[in-house]
């Protein structure tokens, strides 16, 4: 018999995140500097010449066949949180 693990109703939040599933329609999540830290992205931004370049180094660093399954973006936090909030100002 296998060892069954009890999921509290606190770790729902993180075990959704974890697996992706927290993402609303419309978006996709990244990855963004040294601390990896996690956010959303509207897919509308995949238009953008900025975020298509940001999205070329990506690739170039980093390739889109990652080990673990993430989109990693190398680029500083202060630096993508001023992208995106001057393409959120666009739309």
């Amino acid at each position: 018999m296998g060892i069954t693990k009890k999921i509290s109703w606190q770790s729902l939040p993180r075990i959704r995140s974890a697996l992706g599933l927290d993402v609303p329609k419309g978006h996709f999540a990244v990855y963004v500097g040294e601390t990896q830290k996690r956010f959303l992205v509207p897919v509308s931004f995949l238009k953008n010449a900025s975020f298509q370049r940001l999205l070329s180094k990506a690739e170039e660093e980093f390739g889109f066949d990652h080990r673990m399954g993430i989109l990693l973006i190398p680029c500083a936090e202060d630096d993508f949180i001023a992208l995106v909030s001057q393409l959120r100002r666009r739309l």
